[in-house]
């Protein structure tokens, strides 16, 4: 008789529990299902019964860890906040929720994203999944007259550059001490005050002038 789907569903949370264990521990190397089979205490065998492959289960443990990343997007993304707001508080919530995971533990922080980096067909669709919603809000911008002369995409590319230290996790992990709410407003208000199709003069520039 097949179990349960709920039994099978409980194991299976219980595994990403493990999973998350090594990691913690002894990094993203102690990922094998070797390794977590005897620590949940099965056999390889019975592991499989759970999830199918080593890529199924790490995709399973990104979708624990981007779970609430993506709540509080679609939060943001379906609030009514006037879009400069909206953007701040759509990479805030999520840059002050990773701050507190790396003030928590630093080293297990750094394991993730190793782990993202060595798995980034697995986590690509929560990437894709957060430049939709950013452009959602680059639309609305848009409505209220910012970002002149530039399509969607081109201004989801610029923000990106922009702001990618504040939810890159590779990227943030090395400059944490120096990355805080206050620099990432000013940021977002830099990009609502100045981002336009418009040049300048920077790009009139000929050379550089020595000192």
């Amino acid at each position: 008789m097949a179990r349960p789907q709920s039994d099978i569903e409980a194991g299976r949370e219980t595994l990403i529990d493990r999973v998350i264990e090594l990691i913690e521990e002894r990094g993203t190397a102690a990922i094998t299902m070797t390794e977590l089979a005897a620590r949940a205490g099965m056999s390889t065998a019975n592991l499989y019964r759970y999830y199918d492959s080593k890529e199924a289960l790490i995709e399973a443990v990104a979708g624990r860890w981007f779970q609430p990343k993506v709540a509080i997007m679609e939060e943001v993304v379906a609030g009514d906040l006037p879009p400069r707001r909206k953007m701040y508080e759509f990479f805030a919530r999520r840059f002050a929720l990773m701050k507190a995971e790396w003030e928590r533990d630093p080293v297990a922080f750094a394991s993730y994203g190793e782990l993202g980096k060595e798995n980034f067909e697995l986590v690509r669709s929560y990437v894709d999944l957060g430049d939709h919603y950013l452009a959602v809000i680059i639309g609305e911008a848009m409505a209220d007259g910012h970002f002149a002369g530039l399509s969607v995409d081109e201004a989801l590319s610029l923000v990106n550059q922009m702001v990618s230290v504040y939810v890159n996790i590779g990227t943030m992990d090395l400059v944490m001490p120096r990355l805080s709410l206050e620099k990432l407003a000013r940021i977002v208000d830099a990009i609502f005050d100045g981002l336009s199709a418009t040049d300048r003069g920077a790009r009139a520039v000929k050379g550089l002038k020595a000192a």
